[in-house]
């Protein structure tokens, strides 16, 4: 890492984002504007049975993002922390939606800095029209095909379809 790398200011945007919704791009365009570089890393939780597979969660991530320049994708399985030490970074940026995301989002950001104490947590809130928005409760609106034009990319819409088609 040349010193011109080392003083970009890069945060890291972690989530399951099955799928990505117009919430996570909303968070991750806002924070392209304060930090120089943002990594939205993907974890493949290995415990969890995702609606879409790592490499296509990842993928549309690319094509939802293509537009903002400083925003990479990027994929983990173990602790953040070990993935932030390992690209040498120290700032994580979470959204909260509501109060009721506070509490386990404190924990999580205490318990990332107990683990390496060089690690800081930014939180953004939500834009108030996405405040509502989970990737959960898009997947259970394409299950029974629903409308999800306003809620995600148009690129997560016809993935939604092709994975809920209609009989």
């Amino acid at each position: 890492m040349t010193q011109v790398e080392h003083n970009i200011r890069t945060a890291v945007y972690p989530g399951s984002f099955d799928p990505v919704t117009n919430g996570h791009i909303d968070i991750i365009r806002r924070a392209a504007k304060v930090f120089d570089k943002v990594i939205v890393v993907v974890l493949n939780n290995t415990s969890k049975n995702p609606l879409f597979t790592l490499e296509e969660r990842m993928e549309l991530l690319r094509l939802a993002t293509k537009d903002i320049p400083n925003v990479e994708v990027d994929w983990f399985r173990d602790l953040l922390v070990n993935y932030m030490k390992k690209r040498q970074v120290n700032l994580v940026i979470r959204g909260l939606r509501a109060v009721s995301d506070f509490e386990y989002e404190m924990q999580m950001a205490s318990t990332n800095r107990k683990l390496r104490d060089e690690v800081e947590t930014f939180f953004m809130t939500s834009t108030p029209m996405y405040s509502y928005l989970s990737s959960s409760i898009v997947r259970d609106i394409a299950k029974f095909h629903g409308p999800v034009t306003d809620l995600v990319p148009v690129e997560v819409e016809q993935a939604l379809a092709a994975k809920f088609p209609k009989e």
